[in-house]
């Protein structure tokens, strides 16, 4: 599979393939600032793709600091929106334009979003430095042509400033530095042994530990550092056949084991495993990065809702990673062995983390509430996130008919308990609360 990733970015690289952002203008047209973020936003879903550090939470960590970059230079330059400075945690403001120099706003998000990947992806492969380079070339070329020269050197001095404001803000959050994949060493990470808390479910040496135990310490951006979005305890852990606990394991061994052809689908349409695809985070910001694309939304307002996305998927994880390691909860696969059938498997991997509460559940609400608040309650549309993996397209009413068969597809898929699903809903809603309330209209 790793493979075939590679070769997607070396035909990026080559072909600048990168969807119809770029695409969308020719060889004689200036790039458009909209153009410019859809694609440097895009090469960051490639990228994730490829970068073997990039996991689900440290995904949607880099999301939301290129969408506030790319919102703050915007913001600069605009008379209607508002700089997030004072509203996300710790973010002071940054650079000022001088309004004795022209700025050309192609050139400033080239120069915001190009260094903040750049500085996001420092340790991706050889693949995907040449491919950001070869769309770096092809961005700088295509947003400069024919600008006076006066106004390229102030627009790139500009981006590139409020790009290490950015960064300079984002080195203190606790997730900078992501060692050993993200998995604790042996030595210094000790498992609950009382029953019902998580043990590997992976045969992988890097896997007996579980990834990013400390995530949920993460300074967040637009929620409080503590949680306020309470979530209930699971279902208490019994291997009583009476039990709530094990009504709801059996629920998950048969419905696996009794699948329609549909729930296989839905379940490997949301897998989202990280190097296997764009993530969950980046799943919702390329449904995000679809509708901007179709509706030819202008930029202020395509800044400003790929900014909530990504704050609240951001926060989604953080969010979600504090619940998982407070109730440490055993996976259906390691509770399905020991006490239904030791033979039984999943459809899609288990991940290799605790299972309480379910991170798609979480960040999919998070993202639907966003996207509802903008969009509407009704407002219909096609995913076709799954289109490079062959996976059919899939249609929805509704932002939050997507996020509640996202977290389905993870009881269809074997890997999750309704409990964990149900209220993992509720937490990415009450997350997502705090991106809906930040003041970026002025």
């Amino acid at each position: 599979m790793f493979g075939r990733h590679r070769v997607a970015l070396a035909v990026a690289a080559g072909a600048f393939a990168f969807g119809g952002a770029v695409g969308a203008y020719g060889a004689d047209s200036r790039a458009s600032p909209e153009q410019v973020d859809l694609t440097w936003t895009q090469m960051v879903l490639l990228l994730t793709r490829h970068t073997p550090t990039y996991s689900p939470p440290v995904a949607s960590r880099t999301f939301a600091y290129l969408s506030v970059a790319a919102y703050e230079a915007v913001a600069a330059g605009s008379t209607d929106l508002q700089s997030l400075a004072g509203q996300l945690t710790a973010l002071t403001p940054g650079p000022q334009r001088d309004t004795a120099k022209s700025y050309d706003e192609a050139i400033v998000l080239n120069a915001t979003m190009s260094a903040v990947v750049k500085a996001m992806f420092a340790n991706t492969g050889p693949t995907g430095q040449r491919a950001f380079q070869a769309q770096l070339d092809k961005l700088t070329h295509d947003t400069e042509d024919g600008v006076a020269p006066d106004v390229v050197a102030s627009s790139e001095a500009f981006g590139a400033a409020v790009a290490a404001h950015i960064l300079d803000w984002a080195k203190d959050d606790g997730g900078t530095e992501v060692v050993n994949m993200g998995f604790p060493y042996a030595g210094d990470y000790k498992l609950n042994p009382e029953p019902g808390h998580w043990v590997p479910t992976s045969t992988i040496v890097q896997q007996q530990t579980p990834l990013l135990p400390a995530w949920g310490k993460n300074r967040p951006f637009a929620m409080p550092a503590d949680l306020d979005c309470k979530v209930p305890p699971g279902v208490t852990y019994s291997e009583d056949p009476s039990s709530e606990f094990y009504k709801q394991a059996k629920e998950v061994y048969d419905t696996k084991n009794n699948l329609t052809p549909e729930q296989a689908a839905i379940a490997r349409f949301w897998a989202d495993d990280p190097m296997l695809s764009w993530t969950p985070p980046g799943h919702w910001i390329n449904i995000t990065m679809q509708i901007l694309e179709r509706d030819h939304v202008a930029l202020e307002k395509a800044v400003d809702t790929l900014m909530r996305v990504s704050v609240a998927e951001a926060d989604a994880f953080i969010g979600c990673w504090q619940v998982k390691f407070i109730y440490d909860t055993i996976r259906p696969l390691t509770y399905i062995r020991k006490l239904i059938d030791p033979k039984w498997d999943t459809l899609i991997n288990t991940p290799p983390f605790p299972e309480y509460d379910s991170g798609h559940s979480v960040s999919s609400a998070a993202a639907a509430t966003v996207l509802t608040s903008i969009y509407g309650d009704n407002f219909a549309f096609e995913d076709d996130t799954g289109s490079k993996d062959n996976l059919a397209p899939h249609n929805f009413k509704s932002f939050w008919e997507a996020a509640q068969q996202a977290g389905i597809s993870r009881l269809y898929g074997g890997i999750h308990f309704r409990a964990a699903i149900e209220n993992g809903l509720a937490q990415g809603r009450c997350i997502a609360a705090y991106s809906v309330n930040l003041k970026t209209w002025k």
